[in-house]
């Protein structure tokens, strides 16, 4: 891709478990790409465990490369507001730690820039009781999850975690976002 060529884009989120973040996103329209993966800490290239102790600054986020003719960066981002708790420090349900922070890494200043507005949009709402505290933060550095780490819950629809906390937050988002999806991911009529 040239720098004139901008075909795609790419968004760095953080919103909890990868695994659900995936989930999502993988279904919108727009979106070509979404690896889940690690930002946003000191220790290049970390593994899994290391990320999982909290000592390593890192974030367990989502990179997602997508169309911004088909889906905008602020409406990539005001979906993530909805689909996880921006609202809970360090956790997200019974995760709990750093890496399940709610994080925007933003690329550029464009970015940044959507990132605030939405932020303010999101809080002028009061879809969420309490305020965000999702964190912008310039971005560094992703470094890839693990392989068995992308598409898990694809590869593991019926798994325990699966299906207690990622199957209903997916229903949730499709039932929300049922225009916004995937022909081969909205319900059948």
């Amino acid at each position: 891709m040239t720098a004139t060529d901008r075909s795609t884009e790419t968004a760095t989120l953080g919103g909890g478990c990868f695994w659900c973040t995936e989930a999502v996103f993988s279904e919108l329209q727009g979106v070509e790409r979404v690896e889940p993966g690690y930002a946003g800490g000191t220790t290049v290239n970390p593994s899994y465990e290391q990320v999982c102790t909290g000592r390593t600054g890192h974030a367990e986020v989502v990179q997602v490369t997508f169309d911004p003719r088909v889906i905008s960066y602020h409406d990539l981002l005001s979906i993530f507001f909805t689909v996880h708790d921006p609202t809970t420090l360090n956790r997200q349900g019974a995760d709990v730690g750093t890496q399940y922070r709610s994080v925007v890494f933003y690329h550029d200043a464009a970015q940044k820039a959507t990132a605030e507005a939405v932020v303010r949009e999101v809080d002028a709402t009061k879809i969420w009781r309490h305020q965000l505290v999702t964190q912008l933060v310039p971005f560094s550095a992703f470094y890839p999850a693990e392989e068995y780490h992308h598409d898990y819950f694809r590869r593991n629809p019926s798994g325990g975690y699966c299906q207690m906390v990622i199957a209903p937050k997916v229903a949730k988002f499709r039932a929300h976002y049922a225009d916004r999806l995937k022909p081969e991911s909205a319900p059948a009529r």
